[in-house]
């Protein structure tokens, strides 16, 4: 193959940085302060130090579990229970979307859609992923799924927004016999839902995502700690075989004339 200019071949560097586990560091999960390892308690929270929370997908599947349970009856029973004198009419959450829709709210339609089922669903399966990969050590990104974990984080405040419109709706529409709204037995499972979900990612310590990384580079032969291997060290090219310096013969040396 032709060698590229200044003649050098160099490998691609597979190794990762260093991690403070390995330096004998310990971070709180709660502040962000580094402490030496072995020490109970972060001295500026009071919150315990725990170098990785080994039952934390433990405590992920189940809150996940749950949550999942709860979405099931949030979008069968009805969201909003609308009571006039001509009779009652209930509304799931698609089927109110689909209502908006129809009479031409379609921003708030979409709103709704997006905001009570692409980003709960969109949670579940970003939570589970997650999980999957990092107890089956998966092979992937480590710094796509560390952004992938605060996207999830992000995008969790914003899930309860279904729940805020029945609050607001129920406080004010309440005209007496003309026309009355209640919050159908939907809006307590889709809450639960959402808190569940968001108790699933609190969960999950996103440590043990650098930890699968460094278990399959260690696996490959990769020095996860940063050394690099025998193959990542720049090589110069030559056209030849390689003469052993013993080989060379030595320079004529001049000899005094007598």
């Amino acid at each position: 193959g032709r060698t590229p200019r200044g003649g050098k071949v160099s490998a691609r560097r597979t190794y990762s940085a260093i991690t403070a586990r390995q330096m004998g560091l310990v971070g709180c999960t709660h502040c962000t302060k580094v402490w030496p390892k072995g020490t109970e308690r972060c001295g500026r929270c009071g919150q315990k130090l725990d170098s990785r929370d080994r039952r934390s997908l433990s405590r992920v599947w189940a809150w996940w579990s749950i949550g999942l349970m709860a979405y099931v009856p949030a979008n069968l029973y009805p969201m909003l229970v609308t009571k006039t004198f001509l009779g009652t009419q209930e509304a799931t959450i698609v089927g109110g979307a689909v209502d908006l829709a129809l009479h031409g709210d379609y921003i708030v339609a979409l709103v709704i859609l997006f905001a009570s089922v692409a980003i709960p669903l969109s949670k579940f399966v970003a939570i589970g992923f997650l999980a999957l990969s990092v107890q089956n050590n998966w092979r992937g990104s480590g710094l796509r799924r560390m952004q992938l974990y605060e996207l999830v984080e992000f995008i969790g405040r914003w899930s309860m927004i279904d729940v805020f419109v029945v609050a607001i709706m129920v406080a004010l529409v309440q005209l007496s016999v003309v026309v009355t709204i209640q919050p159908g037995p939907a809006a307590l499972a889709f809450a639960l839902s959402v808190v569940f979900t968001m108790l699933s990612a609190i969960s999950f310590d996103s440590r043990m995502i650098w930890d699968s990384v460094a278990d399959l580079e260690t696996a490959r032969g990769v020095d996860p700690g940063g050394a690099p291997r025998a193959d990542d060290v720049q090589v110069p090219a030559t056209r030849g075989p390689l003469t052993p310096p013993d080989a060379v013969p030595a320079p004529p040396t001049k000899t005094p004339a007598e």
